[in-house]
């Protein structure tokens, strides 16, 4: 008959309590993080995100700058087809204040026709509502009610169709792309830009 085997008993110490050490597992190991190890850890995340962030930003400004400046070339659809069904004449209207009204329709009814949406007329980056309030996000270049679309004109000056801007930003909703590339402008050539404003006088950027 076999002798039943013997159970192993933990290890005691001198003092007759059992040896901690001898009941620990061979393969465990202590991981535990220090607090400063946790914090220094916290410090390089918050410095990633920091210099991560402007870039994710820029990033997607750009995305809505790039919708934005279709808008506009949308826009410029709409004005040719509108000067080619009025006599080549460029229409009469006016940007809506808020509150109150014009004497002069604005482009968001001018151009209802032309356009297959008015949403067109609002730039995915305008954050202050401006679309909201006056039904555009874009200005409209009202010097030029009326004129030949071929032959314009402002304060008795003549200008290339390509010097000449049509309709722009109404504010610089894209400004965290950088100051020169705040407004999108379109031209009246067809041509979009993005161009720095400076003290009312406009100057291309490199």
């Amino acid at each position: 008959m076999r002798a039943p085997k013997s159970i192993p008993h933990a290890r005691e110490t001198a003092n007759g309590y059992p040896d901690e050490k001898s009941q620990q597992s061979p393969h465990s190991t202590s991981c535990a993080f220090t607090l400063v190890e946790l914090l220094v850890v916290i410090a390089v995340i918050a410095t990633l995100a920091a210099l991560l962030l402007p870039a994710f930003s820029r990033a997607k400004e750009s995305g809505r700058a790039t919708v934005c400046l279709g808008n506009l070339h949308q826009l410029g659809i709409a004005l040719q087809l509108y000067a080619q069904e009025n006599n080549n004449r460029l229409p009469y209207m006016r940007d809506q204040i808020f509150p109150g009204t014009n004497e002069l329709a604005g482009p968001d009814l001018v151009l209802s026709t032309q356009v297959a949406n008015v949403a067109v007329l609002r730039c995915p980056s305008d954050n202050q509502h401006v679309f909201e309030q006056t039904r555009s996000s874009y200005s409209w270049n009202n010097l030029l009610n009326g004129q030949d679309a071929d032959h314009l004109s402002a304060f008795g000056i003549s200008f290339d169709t390509h010097q000449v801007p049509l309709m722009y930003d109404k504010d610089k909703f894209h400004i965290a792309r950088g100051p020169a590339k705040a407004q999108n402008w379109l031209y009246a050539d067809g041509h979009i830009k993005n161009l720095l404003t400076i003290e009312g006088t406009v100057q291309k950027t490199q």
